[in-house]
């Protein structure tokens, strides 16, 4: 029986799985160099695809220190011109 298309998600693909398809284990399997085009399809190695929190607290601190001096390059020209303004 199949699902009505009112209840499928959209992105139901995009979320975290923890399950790989087959090419998505040799996908993995090619970029970590174990596997070479010889070998068979059937019965690979197990591919650990874990779901990582680490690094979205380090994206989020170096995204503000970026941010930071384009920030007070503003602020500079907006004084620049305030003062400018006044004269």
């Amino acid at each position: 029986m199949s699902i009505d298309r009112s209840l499928k998600v959209k992105g139901a693909l995009k979320r975290h799985r923890n399950v790989l398809s087959r090419t998505e284990r040799i996908e993995q399997l090619k970029d970590e160099e174990r596997w070479s085009d010889g070998d068979s399809l059937f019965g690979l190695p197990k591919v650990a695809h874990r779901k990582s929190h680490a690094g979205r607290k380090a994206a989020k601190e170096t995204a503000a220190q970026e941010a930071a001096p384009i920030a007070e390059e503003a602020q500079v020209e907006t004084a620049e011109t305030g003062k400018k303004e006044e004269k």
